[in-house]
Parts: structure tokens; sequence; C-alpha cells
């Protein structure tokens, strides 16, 4: 047997019969530019999670990215030398659980804020 074999769930491994659930290792990635829509989001997967009673970090607040654009106002480059600045920032959050992938279809069911993207990723090494 590999050392690198999933983790299974303690109490699947003890009973010898019934149902087996492999406990996977999965990444809640949140991107939005509006910040209370994400930390809604956040927060309700965290209680979510809670409730079940799985293991969760996070949510981890990531750096955020701002994209910035300069440009000159005047369309013919006649005139003044004036500039228009625009910048939007993009807000991004990771959550990590260890559970069943079942469970965690029921938690990320809840309804999502306009705006933000979820990306759920499985990771068992």
């Amino acid at each position: 047997m590999s050392s690198f074999a999933p983790k299974k769930d303690v109490a699947a491994v003890a009973g010898a019969g019934g149902d087996e659930q492999v406990v996977h290792r999965i990444r809640i990635t949140l991107t939005s530019r509006n910040v209370k829509n994400i930390e809604k989001v956040c927060a309700d997967l965290k209680k979510g999670a809670i409730d079940k009673k799985l293991h969760v970090s996070g949510p981890v607040r990531l750096p955020t990215k701002k994209l910035k654009i300069t440009t000159r106002k005047s369309p013919s480059g006649e005139g003044t030398n004036t500039w228009d600045k625009f910048e939007m920032r993009i807000h991004k959050r990771l959550i990590d659980l260890h559970a069943p992938s079942e469970v965690v279809k029921q938690i990320t069911s809840i309804s999502i804020e306009p705006g933000v993207e979820v990306d759920v990723t499985i990771n068992d090494r």
C-alpha cells in the first residue's frame, strides 16, 4: 500500500460494512470586486461548515489586485495634458475544508451573492 493513499474517515474505516466516505481536502476560492458580497458568502460558507462539524480554516484574505488604466481625456491629443485614472480592485478569499464531497455539495448550495465567483478544487495530497 502506498503512503499517498487518500485519507479515509476514521468512523468509516472502523465499520467494516456500510458506506465509506473518503475525506477530501477541499479548497474554495472566492473572487469578487465587491468586498461586502465576498465577505457575506465567506461567512455563510464557514457557518454552514461549522454547523456540519467540519474542520475549517479561513477565510484567508489574499492581497487585492489593483488593475489600473491611465488614459488621456482629450480624444484628439490637442489642448492641455489632462488624464483620467481608472482602477478596478479584485478581492480574493480562500477557505479550506476537510470533508466528503457530498457534504461540500450541500454547503456550496447556498445562495451566492451576485458578482462573486466560486472555484472549488479537491486536493488529496
